[in-house]
């Protein structure tokens, strides 16, 4: 049936649209909702609940202060070199362990008293405040101005220049006051970064079996790792002196050793050399045994062990440094004397 069949009494009428799922239009879709009903906390109608977070908060503060204390004490109470077994620390420095902990206590106390303060017995009402602009009247602009020339005026600071100048002069000095605590940053480098663990007499410890080394443990075409005896690994300074004495010994044949000095410091083709790569210090490990290269894995600095040590290939400045080597009584292998000159990447001593 069609539309020009239906009754005219049948057919729907505005009337009928408004009353049956008009839609009304919003004033504006986008009006400031407001801010939600404010929530009181159980401290801000129980003065028994404020007073236990004010307990609470006076307590984070106190263990603060005894923390701070006991930072102070640390000081006098631990010595410098001793190392303590602390679980799952492992070996640590007490004092630094103490340092450490008293002051992390110490602050986290006073961060966490200070949100449970501001979280528990400020104020927490919603305040709508509208924007407005924050730059100041010109009026109020220039009166600054005049009042901070007047008061220089007032000061004499630019007529009396024996004051000014001795001002600045006291200003720029403090600072260097300041110079004196950096002497408590650590020791003095002195000639430490020239001379390491090695001297005449240390015997090779085998870094994987802590065993004196033997010229028959080292084969040809092997790569041994080595520490100074004495060097434990529990030690406070191992990584210090282990960083300048590491060393690899490789055994070669005598007749393919090409520099003549590295043979007469070899002991029946076993050579020592600094594993500590002159470019910038990486541990050198990769070693080609048919043609006696070492390859340093950061950067591809490759030395000839079977000539001196010398760069071959890669950004490294200069050889490795070899350590002279014999045996003693007890047919171990042993240093006989320091590197012949600083391990490691080149510094300012070197030209």
């Amino acid at each position: 049936m069609s539309s020009q069949e239906i009754p005219e009494e049948n057919l729907p009428t505005a009337q009928d649209d408004a009353a049956h799922g008009a839609v009304e239009v919003a004033e504006d879709p986008f009006a400031d909702p407001g801010l939600p009903a404010h929530k009181p906390r159980i401290q801000d109608i129980d003065e028994r609940a404020a007073k236990r977070s004010e307990r609470t908060v006076a307590l984070l503060f106190t263990v603060s202060m005894l923390a701070t204390i006991a930072f102070i004490a640390s000081y006098v109470i631990f010595p410098v070199g001793e190392i303590v077994y602390i679980w799952p620390f492992g070996h640590v420095s007490s004092l630094n362990f103490s340092l450490g902990m008293t002051l992390g206590v110490a602050l986290f106390c006073i961060g966490a008293g200070a949100v449970h303060w501001a979280r528990t017995l400020m104020s927490d009402q919603e305040i709508a405040d509208d924007r407005h602009p924050i730059e100041a009247e010109p009026e109020v602009r220039a009166k600054v101005m005049a009042d901070f020339a007047e008061g220089a005026k007032e000061s004499g600071f630019g007529r009396r220049k024996l004051i000014r100048n001795t001002m600045f002069g006291a200003l720029a000095m403090v600072p260097l006051s300041g110079l004196v605590l950096l002497r408590d940053l650590g020791p003095l480098p002195e000639k430490k970064l020239r001379t390491t663990m090695w001297e005449k007499g240390k015997q090779l410890i085998n870094m994987n079996t802590n065993e004196p080394l033997r010229p028959e443990d080292v084969v040809v075409g092997s790569l041994t790792f080595a520490m100074p005896e004495g060097l434990e690994e529990d030690a406070e300074d191992f990584q210090k002196q282990i960083a300048k004495a590491a060393l690899m010994i490789v055994r070669i044949q005598p007749d393919d050793i090409k520099d003549k000095r590295e043979l007469e410091w070899s002991h029946e083709g076993i050579v020592a050399f600094s594993k500590i790569c002159t470019h910038v210090g990486c541990p050198i490990s990769l070693y080609e045994q048919q043609t006696h290269h070492v390859l340093c894995p950061c950067h591809q600095s490759t030395f000839d062990l079977a000539d001196g040590a010398r760069v071959i290939f890669g950004p490294a400045g200069h050889r490795l440094p070899q350590l002279r080597i014999g045996v003693n009584a007890e047919g171990n292998l042993e240093a006989l004397g320091d590197f012949d000159e600083p391990v490691g990447p080149a510094f300012w001593e070197r030209g």
